[in-house]
């Protein structure tokens, strides 16, 4: 089953048979406690036995490099502003930190079904339905804000590509304004939809 951002790669290794819930409850913790990660070997410790997950879980290295690919500058910024501002070992601290924590996260959308997650969230929502909060809507609301990420990629690449054809160069203009109208008009289309199936703004 192929994730609808793509990501979920099938397998049978550990890490995929284990289920979303103590796979997000421990992104959670592992989150929350990455402020105290004060030591740069033991970050560099933390870093080296979430590459062999990865191993583990049969995903290379080119999974890998991917997955951080888009913020490499962000990560050279970072970590050569604390070799001026503090030390070298700051920067591995703060650097690794950042790249331990979206690799986690990685690794648990590589190795768990989108589906599964949004059903573990529901899940976990459950208790707060006398409190007037519907998990089912939660879970539609997931669905969705998933479901957009590649659709606004695809559409700010069709933008891109007229804007390019018509020559207008790197206008930001020319590629904010329509990205922003298709968007709309698109977000408008899918409400119809969710309206048609029964689903709208009304409580249930």
């Amino acid at each position: 089953m192929q994730s609808t951002l793509g990501l979920y790669r099938p397998g049978t290794s550990a890490l995929h048979r284990i289920p979303a819930g103590p796979k997000l409850l421990a992104l959670l913790v592992l989150g929350a406690s990455s402020v105290f990660l004060t030591y740069w070997w033991l970050v560099l410790a933390l870093l080296a036995a979430l590459l062999g997950a990865y191993a583990l879980a049969g995903i290379g290295p080119r999974v890998v490099v991917r997955q951080l690919r888009p913020m490499l500058w962000l990560l050279a910024f970072t970590a050569a502003y604390h070799v001026w501002a503090t030390s070298w070992q700051r920067a591995v601290v703060v650097t690794c930190t950042i790249v331990l924590l979206v690799l986690t996260a990685a690794l648990v959308t590589l190795t768990t079904p989108t589906s599964a997650l949004i059903d573990a969230v529901v899940r976990v929502v459950g208790p707060l339905r006398r409190l007037g909060v519907d998990p089912d809507r939660v879970g539609l609301m997931l669905t969705l804000g998933i479901r957009c990420v590649p659709l606004v990629a695809d559409l700010a690449a069709q933008v891109r590509e007229a804007q390019l054809a018509r020559g207008v160069g790197t206008s930001w203009k020319a590629f904010a304004v329509p990205l922003v109208v298709r968007a709309l008009r698109e977000a408008d289309a899918m409400g119809e939809a969710l309206v048609a199936r029964g689903v709208d703004d009304e409580p249930s």
